[in-house]
């Protein structure tokens, strides 16, 4: 998606947030429903953006990279999963490179650090407190299914305050998962566990954070990013 594309009215650069959303809805969830309901909407996205740079003969590996990293298999080695994971990582960042056409790079380069310090402190007191965060889970599951239709609505109503408010409240949920899911690999890891199952856990925990990184610095990039 460019800058300035339209899909009945609206901004498709909002709809990549969404489906960023639904794949990594899928990932924290394992239930591929998200997924799905992702592939239909890019479907759709390709086949009515009205900007001819956006229609492209493309699969939705093309336009949200990485999005079937979610069909990671527990069979695979640890090194093969890290190679996924590090394949996964380049085209996520080659598919987000669009706001470089949106936002002045003084204000990416600010929201990132802003972004990286807070995830930092997070995840830092996700480790450390003594507070079970365990309870949050069902509660932030339920803010990402709430941003998600929010989302689907503005579709519709391509409203600027709503957007607003879906990223004010992105940014309070990536933030809990970011505590939430720290606190999670943590207790995951086990002293017995041989080298392959660790190395697999290891993957998949610096997946989650990984996609809670992403999603917190796009949701702060549309709060504070200074637009070109």
């Amino acid at each position: 998606m460019r800058a300035g594309d339209r899909v009945n009215g609206t901004d498709p650069q909002h709809d990549e947030n969404l489906l960023r959303l639904l794949y990594t809805l899928s990932e924290l969830s394992s239930k591929p429903a998200y997924r799905e309901a992702a592939d239909a909407e890019l479907k759709w996205l390709l086949q009515n953006t009205a900007s001819p740079f956006s229609r492209w003969d493309a699969t939705k590996d093309e336009l949200i990279p990485g999005a079937d990293f979610s069909s990671y298999h527990p069979d695979w080695s640890p090194s093969g999963a890290q190679i996924a994971f590090w394949v996964f990582a380049a085209l996520m960042g080659l598919s987000i490179a669009s706001i470089f056409l949106v936002y002045a790079h003084a204000s990416i380069a600010r929201v990132f650090f802003i972004t990286a310090a807070s995830f930092g402190a997070l995840s830092l007191y996700g480790y450390t407190t003594n507070r079970d965060l365990s309870a949050w889970g069902s509660f932030l599951f339920m803010g990402l299914i709430g941003i998600i239709i929010a989302m689907l609505v503005n579709l519709f109503l391509a409203s600027s305050a709503l957007q607003f408010a879906i990223s004010v409240i992105g940014v309070l949920i990536f933030a809990g998962l970011t505590a939430y899911d720290t606190q999670q690999i943590k207790e995951m890891y086990y002293v017995g566990d041989d080298g392959t199952v660790a190395g697999r856990k290891a993957v998949m925990g610096a997946l989650r954070l990984y996609l809670d990184f992403i999603n917190l610095f796009m949701m702060l990039l549309q709060l504070f990013g200074d637009r070109r």
